[in-house]
């Protein structure tokens, strides 16, 4: 099943997608936390009460409003481990994103005042859909509710200020998510052999697989909740191949008037315009 959190005209809520077309599905709630905590599945599409609605007329949300949890891996991929200049981890290097830090697809990314180093991060998403502690790695998979796209919007030389990510990572609206959420019956197990692409206009920015991810999705899971109990909503973000900006000569930001588009194949596109932070809050403080 594909989903979509969103608003199309006076109709909001989850959309169960099917092609172009997608159907409100009565009683969901706003976000996806209604079907992920009651364990509900989806009703057939054509069982679903019309009308039809265009995906293009949706305008997304959060697939999770209010995430409890939003984990991160920052070295998942080898060659982006050497692009960066770091040794190849024995444990996943891990950090958290606020939720400030985070919008839905087609909200404008941010690029700071304070900086011009904004760079892209296509990454799987994964929702969790059952919570647990000290889950094992061959249970892991039957935790996930479902996958989604990110880009990691990170501040390079706020990253780098300290041996600790954080301010690079969560600036205001940095992270895009979604818009389509796709349960794991649709996809390969784990999410794995599936293109993954960033792009402005027709310029590949990065392309790869997400075969070459370190850790898998399963694995992942279960090292994070050695330390952590995951929760329903949670979501996990799973690393960004090789081609981010700042390891391209000359460095390649993201700019004001662009439109970055990350796409993992059988998912989808999150594509989000890049505006200057004069412009997006503007009259925010009035």
């Amino acid at each position: 099943m594909k989903f979509l959190v969103g608003k199309a005209d006076a109709a909001s809520g989850v959309f169960l997608v099917s092609g172009d077309q997608a159907r409100l599905i009565a009683d969901a709630g706003d976000d996806l936390m209604g079907m992920i905590q009651s364990g509900a599945i989806a009703p057939d599409y054509d069982a679903l009460p019309g009308p039809d609605v265009a995906v293009a007329e949706i305008t997304p949300a959060l697939p999770v409003a209010e995430p409890g949890k939003i984990i991160c891996l920052g070295l998942n991929y080898v060659d982006h481990i050497k692009e960066g200049g770091y040794d190849i981890p024995e444990y996943p290097a891990l950090f958290m994103r606020a939720r400030n830090s985070i919008m839905p697809a087609g909200a404008p990314m941010v690029r700071p005042s304070c900086s011009e180093k904004l760079d892209y991060e296509v990454e799987l998403m994964l929702i969790v859909g059952k919570g647990g502690r000290h889950i094992s790695e061959d249970q892991a998979l039957s935790h996930v509710f479902g996958y989604t796209v990110f880009n990691d919007g990170s501040v390079r030389d706020y990253q780098r200020k300290t041996h600790q990510w954080t301010p690079g990572k969560n600036f205001d609206d940095t992270g895009a998510i979604g818009p389509f959420v796709v349960t794991p019956d649709e996809l390969p197990e784990g999410a794995t052999g599936l293109k993954i692409e960033s792009r402005v206009g027709d310029e590949i920015l990065q392309s790869a697989t997400t075969s070459d991810m370190m850790w898998s999705v399963a694995k992942t899971i279960a090292t994070i909740s050695e330390y952590t109990t995951l929760e329903e909503g949670d979501l996990i973000a799973m690393g960004t191949p090789p081609g981010v900006g700042h390891a391209k000569t000359p460095p390649r930001w993201l700019r004001p008037g662009e439109m970055v588009e990350v796409e993992i194949e059988g998912i989808g596109i999150c594509a989000s315009p890049i505006v200057d932070e004069a412009e997006a809050y503007a009259g925010a403080a009035e």
